[in-house]
């Protein structure tokens, strides 16, 4: 038969065992969540670098798409050495062809202008500054634009600032 003091020696042991198992198997765990923790965040700062560099290419490319309205610009200045009728005419060709142009451009960058004139005055896209006894229109027209307004992938960059017709009082 076996003593008392066995079972418990024997006891003890696995004890002894099964915790330094615990211990080395604690140890491994705390090194692989450490290891883990340091890559999270190389991910986070790879991610941080490449969303600035993201950035800063996006100016970029939208800075080239700019340069020929810089240059049509350009063009207008130099127009001035023509005759004063000439002028008068490049300078309203140049212009034209400028805003053509820019509009273009802001469009593949997806913003667009927000159609307005003759339209429903809409809160969201129009910011009325005016209202006007306007007949020719129903009240809540827009019946003019002071300034264009702009979305930009289909969110509010800038309302566009407009003239709303009202309704008429009847006095009576």
């Amino acid at each position: 038969m076996s003593s008392p003091h066995n079972k418990e020696d024997e006891v003890v042991a696995t004890e002894a065992v099964d915790i330094g198992t615990l211990l080395a198997e604690n140890a491994s765990l705390q090194d692989r969540l450490l290891r883990a923790l340091a890559e999270a965040e190389n991910v986070r700062r790879r991610a941080d670098r490449d969303m600035e560099e993201t950035r800063k290419f996006a100016v970029a490319e939208f800075s080239r798409e700019l340069l020929p309205i810089l240059d049509n610009l350009q063009r207008v200045l130099d127009a001035k050495r023509r005759t004063e009728n000439q002028v008068s005419d490049a300078l309203v060709e140049g212009v034209t062809t400028t805003l053509r142009l820019f509009l273009q451009t802001l469009e593949r960058f997806g913003i667009k202008k927000i159609a307005a004139l003759g339209e429903r005055f809409d809160p969201t896209l129009h910011e009325a500054l005016m209202e006007s006894a306007d007949q020719s229109h129903p009240p809540g027209t827009v019946t003019q634009v002071l300034e264009e307004g702009f979305t930009i992938h289909g969110r509010l960059l800038r309302p566009a600032r407009v003239v709303v017709a009202k309704p008429m009082r009847s006095d009576g």
